[in-house]
């Protein structure tokens, strides 16, 4: 069972069916069309050799497929992480540099080790600390930095690397008259020819009468048709000696060689935040894109397990020459559209991989970097994401807010420093929601069990009693809030004897909450009232009970429900109070 743990391939690999063959083998071979094109890609965008991203879709496919929880995800390079890439080494060496080459190993290695160790430490919560609107408006605006990224292959200009995204756009208007045309009309032509074949080319297909098991496949390969009529175009009129345009030259033929990421003690110090930072975003983009399948087959994802199928990725991709990995949206999409059953798919995808790097590079020489450049682009559209932020907008300016920090952090100062910048908003945001929680006087709603809100029903509500309900876990930051405004409500009516606290929506009371509610009791005693507590939770009731907050509390009890607090401690005579009633308290719940 322990060993089935560690190793969930060996869960369906024990149960695997004959019929999930096909499935498996149809969907690795058009996942493997689509990454191809992909892999080179990303790792132009990471400022790599187009090798190092085929290297990073071969032996880390693999040991996900045996160590990672989901049946269908397709882990290799992706746009986002490949940026971050691109954003932490060009602070250690120019690209293209050997140094620059050795650090992306380091890199790999040191994301590797950060999501094995976290995994191993069951912390896979900490991907809470990344809000949706966060995420979204830092991939909103990593789209925008990687769009922009590419224009200097789309156009054919040295662009220099040190630019921010809005000197990009001004440089290229300047430098207008050296673009390469060529590089425009390849790029161009790409980019319209890719956003045809993925909103026309199955609608065309259907229209020829094939079937929807072969249209399906056939849609996918558009990345590798443009690649193929980039790449003969280019070398028919051989455009890199006749018109300067940028090709991909000579990609070295055979396996991924194994390599030990140097032991450069300084490199790995200065390059071990940025590797947070990738290994935070490649986990959660993996896990939701996980969750999504999973859920369609009504699978189940163990997060921690993830954790270590992603570490053992890139430490893999580290020893084997690649860049550090995760799972992609797309690609796992396709995968698992065209029949994905297990992760056998992903083996073959792999294996297919290394066939191409064995025996078909030479194939690549001629391919225009203007052609990957159009590929990033489209498949980076997809990110940019103005459908939460309308929605967030509505719904809570405050976390509508976070995305747009985060989103004009990433723009202006960078993609590390926006990611920490989102964290940090979100953070101080819960912080000052939950420093101020709802607070609401409530009453008796008819004869029934039921209590509320004395500011939106008309309810039953005694002299002598004061029926307060918390809606927020107490701690240090909302204590001195909560004592002032139970002194307030307190002094506001002058007959009451009794005050209970409703604390059905309070999960824990930390030290500085127990101490301000021991000074509350005694200051509420000095003037004659009894605090009481009523609905506390199971877990809270235990943790006051290894303090001595029990005996400070007599002769205040605590109530299981707020209907025996009413049956023992109200008068007799009890009046009705409206949605007019005037309480320091005026907060709609």
């Amino acid at each position: 069972m322990r060993l089935a743990r560690a190793v969930p391939a060996l869960a369906w690999l024990g149960a695997y069916r004959r019929g999930d063959l096909s499935g498996d083998l149809v969907a690795g071979t058009i996942t493997a069309i689509l990454l191809v094109p992909q892999a080179m890609a990303y790792s132009l965008l990471a400022g790599l050799p187009p090798e190092v991203g085929l290297y990073a879709s071969i032996a880390p496919p693999i040991l996900y497929a045996l160590f990672g929880s989901s049946r269908t995800m397709a882990v290799g390079p992706v746009a986002v992480a490949s940026l971050m890439v691109a954003n932490a080494l060009a602070a250690i060496a120019p690209a293209g540099s050997a140094e620059y080459y050795a650090g992306a190993l380091v890199l790999a290695a040191l994301v590797g080790l950060i999501l094995t160790a976290m995994g191993l430490a069951r912390v896979g919560f900490v991907a809470n600390f990344l809000s949706h609107p966060v995420m979204s408006g830092f991939t909103s605006a990593a789209a925008i930095v990687i769009a922009l990224s590419q224009l200097k292959h789309l156009l054919g200009l040295e662009i220099p690397s040190a630019l921010r995204t809005d000197q990009i756009l001004t440089f290229a208007l300047e430098h207008a008259a050296s673009i390469n045309l060529a590089a425009l009309a390849i790029g161009g032509t790409s980019l319209v020819a890719l956003i045809l074949i993925r909103s026309r080319f199955a609608t065309f297909l259907s229209w020829l009468g094939l079937s929807e098991g072969v249209v399906g496949p056939l849609s996918k390969t558009g990345p590798l048709m443009v690649v193929v009529l980039g790449t003969a175009a280019a070398a028919a009129f051989g455009l890199a000696r006749s018109a300067g345009l940028s090709v991909v030259g000579g990609i070295p033929s055979g396996l991924p060689p194994l390599t030990v990421p140097v032991l450069d003690l300084p490199m790995w110090r200065e390059l071990a935040s940025s590797a947070l930072l990738i290994a935070l975003v490649s986990f959660i983009e993996s896990i939701a894109i996980a969750k999504v399948l999973a859920s369609k087959r009504r699978q189940k994802i163990d997060p921690d397990q993830e954790l270590i199928g992603l570490g053992i990725a890139n430490l893999g991709a580290g020893f084997t020459g690649g860049s550090p990995v995760c799972g992609g949206f797309s690609r796992s999409v396709v995968n698992f559209t065209a029949g994905a059953n297990t992760q056998l798919a992903a083996i073959v995808t792999a294996s297919l991989i290394a066939l191409t790097v064995l025996f078909f590079t030479p194939l690549f020489y001629h391919l225009p970097q203007a052609v990957l450049a159009a590929i990033i682009v489209l498949s980076v559209l997809g990110l940019f994401d103005l459908h939460t932020l309308r929605q967030t907008w509505r719904y809570d300016k405050a976390d509508a807010f976070a995305w747009l920090a985060t989103f004009a952090v990433v723009l202006v100062e960078g993609i590390e420093a926006g990611l920490i910048a989102g964290v940090a908003v979100s953070i101080v945001l819960y912080l000052w929601r939950t420093s101020r929680p709802h607070m609401a006087v409530v009453g008796r709603v008819g004869s029934s069990e039921h209590f509320r809100n004395v500011l939106r029903h008309p309810v039953r509500i005694w002299p002598n009693l004061l029926l307060i309900r918390v809606d927020e876990s107490l701690y240090f930051a909302n204590t001195r809030y909560l004592e002032d405004h139970l002194l307030a409500a307190v002094a506001e009516q002058e007959r009451v004897e009794h005050v209970v606290l409703i604390c059905s929506a309070v999960n824990f009371i930390d030290a500085s909450a127990l101490e301000s509610l021991e000074n509350l009791i005694a200051e509420l005693r000095s003037a004659g009232v009894t605090l009481h507590l009523a609905e506390v939770k199971g877990p809270v009731t235990d943790r006051l009970a290894r303090s001595d907050f029990f005996a400070t509390l007599a002769p205040g009890r605590i109530f299981l429900s707020t209907h025996d607090a009413v049956g023992a401690l109200a008068a007799d005579a009890p009046s009705t109070r409206m949605r007019l009633q005037t309480t320091p308290l005026r907060q709609a719940g």
